[in-house]
C-alpha cells in the first residue's frame, strides 16, 4: 500500500549509496557489460540483477558453471575502483547529508568499503562517520543485516530509522528491518514496494530536529 507522508520521525537515517546518494550507473554498466560479454550473457539482465546487491552475490547467481566466481569478483571490483568517470551526486543528496547530525546518519551499501569511499569522494559528498559495506555483513540485501547493524552501532533499533533506497533488493531489506522506507528514483515507480514514501530525488527532503528525534519533511 502506498502512503504519502508529510513528516517522517526517526532516531537515525540510513542511506543506500549507488542510485540513492550518487549516480554510478556509467562505470557500473561498463564493468558489468564487460563481464557479461565475456560469458555470452545478456548485459541488461546482469545489470538488472546487480542493482542493490553485492558483486559476489550477483556473480554467484548468474555465472556459468565452472566460473571462478571469487576471482571474477576481485577483477570486476578492481575495474570499478579504477573507473569513476561519470559519477555524480543525486540532486539534493549533499544538502540533506549536511543538514543531519554526522552521528545520526550512515551509509549502508552493497559495495565494498574502498569502492564506497572512492565513489562518495568522486561525487563530492560528505564522508560518513559510519559506513556499513559488503565486508561487514554475512548476508547482503535483500537481507536486513546491514541496516540493522548500522542502527545498532548508533545505539538505536532499526525500527526507529528511516531508510533511503533506490533498488528493490534494498527496499525489501529496509522493510524487513522494520524501518520506514523512502524509495528514490526509478524504483519509486516499481510495483509491490509495500508501505513506502516515493520521491524522484532528494531535493524534496528537509531535515530538522524535534528534541532527540529527527523530522524529515517530504516536500515533493
Amino acid at each position: 500500500m502506498h502512503r504519502q507522508l508529510d513528516f517522517l520521525r526517526c532516531k537515525c537515517v540510513l542511506f543506500d549509496m549507488d542510485g540513492t546518494l550518487l549516480d554510478s550507473r556509467a562505470p557500473m554498466h561498463r564493468a558489468y557489460t564487460e563481464w557479461a560479454n565475456r560469458y555470452g550473457l545478456d548485459p541488461s539482465l546482469v545489470i538488472r540483477e546487480a542493482q542493490g546487491r553485492r558483486t559476489i552475490d550477483t556473480l554467484w547467481a548468474l555465472a556459468p558453471a565452472g566460473t571462478d566466481v571469487e576471482a571474477d569478483t576481485v577483477a570486476l571490483m578492481q575495474r570499478e575502483y579504477e573507473d569513476t568517470e561519470g559519477i555524480v551526486e543525486i540532486p539534493g543528496a549533499g544538502d540533506l547529508l549536511r543538514a543531519l547530525q554526522p552521528n545520526r546518519w550512515a551509509v549502508v551499501t552493497s559495495a565494498d568499503r574502498a569502492l564506497a569511499q572512492r565513489r562518495l569522494a568522486a561525487a563530492g559528498l560528505p564522508a560518513p562517520q559510519l559506513l556499513i559495506s559488503a565486508e561487514d555483513v554475512a548476508r547482503g540485501k535483500p537481507a536486513p543485516d546491514g541496516f540493522e547493524l548500522a542502527a545498532r552501532r548508533m545505539e538505536f533499533d532499526a525500527r526507529f530509522s528511516v531508510v533511503f533506497e533506490d533498488a528493490p533488493a534494498g527496499i525489501e531489506a529496509g522493510i524487513a528491518a522494520g524501518a520506514k522506507v523512502v524509495a528514490v528514483g526509478y524504483a519509486s515507480t516499481a510495483a509491490g514496494l509495500g508501505e513506502t514514501v516515493r520521491v524522484h530525488d532528494l531535493r524534496g527532503i528537509r531535515a530538522s530536529r524535534d528534541g532527540d528525534d529527527i523530522l524529515l519533511q517530504v516536500i515533493a
